[in-house]
């Protein structure tokens, strides 16, 4: 064995040592940090309804407030491992958590006849869950940061074919805030390769338990193979119960979240139900609204900095301060896009000089260092500035404040079939793709995105992406 699997595997053992210490950890200080958000709600609520006059009996239920909140948290089971660290489980359990202990408390007080303030209930409850939900967004980002640094993983064989087994170890070194690590691969067929992307590959779907045990590994990921059957399934599942390893299966559909999908025992089988992308009907006509709305009230309250803007622009070489350019919108539509000139007046005109120098692979063009740049233009597009005249295409309807990239229309004539998808709905001022690197991402990496928004639509996830375009915004990453 080379001096290279021999760090693997000791690497794959420390991992797995340290993932029940900090777990423990972590959820320890979780339920600190519950039961302190609890007593300043509870203690909040003392002072804001009755000051310095509070009874004994509201001081003793302000002392029990803060038990009582952490026994409905871990009922509502919002202190699962599972969902550390990663999507909205987390807070909609602080969510049930904070509306289920409002509901007992009204069944209880109503049951025995006690006479509760109901401005205290008021402002105590819905403190405590905004304290709370509020603090393990600050604990979450923390933990990302670690994670970031390669601390608070989680060890992972991943089992199935190469080229599936390949994009999953991409993907997870690319978004680290999961916490899952690869450490090694048993692979279908068990080709005469040592590694994959880097990942040892240690035998076969005969050999899971074996690497498990090696690598002392928390979690075995098997993704789409046919070789898998139901039986060897379930007999994997058996054998890493044992363990107390835990097992993720990956469906053959990809990028679709858990909302649109149900799993339904039928005949013995159990079937994953997928329901339809919502894109259409009354929940369009809110999207639609609330973009127009909060385009035409950003645009108002944004008045000064566009005039300074066109202002500096024009100031600099005297050429036009708006750039526009033809593009294509939902379901093929052209419109004309707005922006503030980044670029020389001709560069349009010296585009084909450039084209050789690409720095992206697939349709995009993108130069990291285009001497059609300007001074100031490099400056505006660190900090998105350029993009902000598109806030007029919003309010026209030609665009959404969230959606797939605005393709040029050379681009689009050259999209492959399942691409067209992106085509459904409106291009966004912001989307995925903004939020997970921007300029940085490949071709397929860049469509895989714009494809998974389309397909996980929802009011939620717009306002997701807002709040964390402001934090990409800031950093000027991935931006040129």
């Amino acid at each position: 064995m080379s001096d290279y699997s021999i760090t693997r595997i000791y690497r794959g053992r420390q991992l797995a040592a340290r993932q029940a210490t900090w777990t423990r950890y972590y959820l320890r200080w979780t339920a600190v940090a519950d039961f302190c958000c609890a007593c300043a709600g509870a203690f909040a609520a003392v002072d804001l309804r009755f000051g310095k006059h509070v009874t004994g009996g509201y001081l003793a239920l302000s002392l029990a407030l803060p038990l009582c909140w952490l026994v409905a948290l871990w009922l509502c089971g919002g202190y699962d491992v599972r969902f550390v660290g990663t999507g909205s489980d987390e807070f909609r359990r602080v969510l049930n958590a904070g509306v289920g202990l409002t509901a007992t408390t009204a069944i209880c007080s109503y049951a025995t006849n006690i006479e509760l303030s109901r401005g205290y209930l008021v402002i105590a409850l819905p403190s405590v869950t905004l304290f709370d939900l509020i603090t393990r967004f600050a604990m979450r980002k923390r933990l990302h940061k670690r994670r970031a640094a390669g601390e608070c993983m989680l060890s992972v064989v991943a089992v199935g074919h190469a080229r599936a087994v390949a994009n999953l170890i991409t993907e997870l070194r690319r978004e680290k805030y999961h916490g899952l690590y690869v450490v090694a691969a048993c692979v279908a067929g068990y080709p005469a390769r040592s590694e994959i992307v880097g990942v040892p590959v240690c035998g076969g779907l005969n050999d899971v338990m074996t690497t498990v045990h090696r690598f002392a590994a928390n979690t075995v990921a098997v993704l789409t193979c046919p070789e898998m059957d139901g039986v060897t399934l379930r007999s994997l599942a058996w054998e890493l119960e044992k363990t107390g390893t835990d097992l993720c299966l990956s469906p053959a559909l990809l990028d679709v979240a858990g909302p649109r999908t149900t799993v339904r025992p039928t005949a013995g089988l159990t079937l994953l139900h997928v329901d339809h992308p919502q894109i259409g009907g009354m929940r369009q006509f809110v999207k639609d609204l609330f973009d127009r709305c909060a385009a035409a009230a950003a645009l108002i309250m944004l008045a000064p900095l566009f005039a300074g803007l066109a202002l500096a622009i024009w100031l600099s070489d005297r050429g036009p301060a708006l750039f526009t350019q033809v593009r294509i919108g939902k379901d093929g539509q052209v419109f004309r896009i707005y922006k503030f000139r980044t670029m020389v007046v001709d560069a349009e005109q010296r585009r084909a000089q450039l084209l050789a120098r690409n720095d992206l692979d697939g349709i995009l063009f993108k130069l990291r260092d285009d001497p059609r740049v300007t001074a100031l233009g490099a400056r505006l597009r660190r900090w998105s500035f350029d993009e902000l005249p598109q806030l007029i295409n919003v309010v026209l309807g030609d665009m959404s404040l969230v959606g797939p990239r605005p393709a040029l229309p050379e681009e689009a004539a050259k999209y492959a079939e399942h691409v067209r998808r992106r085509l459904v709905v409106k291009p966004g001022l912001t989307g995925l793709w903004q939020v997970n690197g921007r300029s940085n991402l490949s071709w397929d990496e860049s469509v895989r995105l714009d494809l998974r928004y389309v397909e996980n639509w929802s009011f939620a996830l717009d306002l997701q992406i807002l709040w964390k375009t402001i934090s990409v915004l800031l950093r000027g990453s991935g931006a040129y």
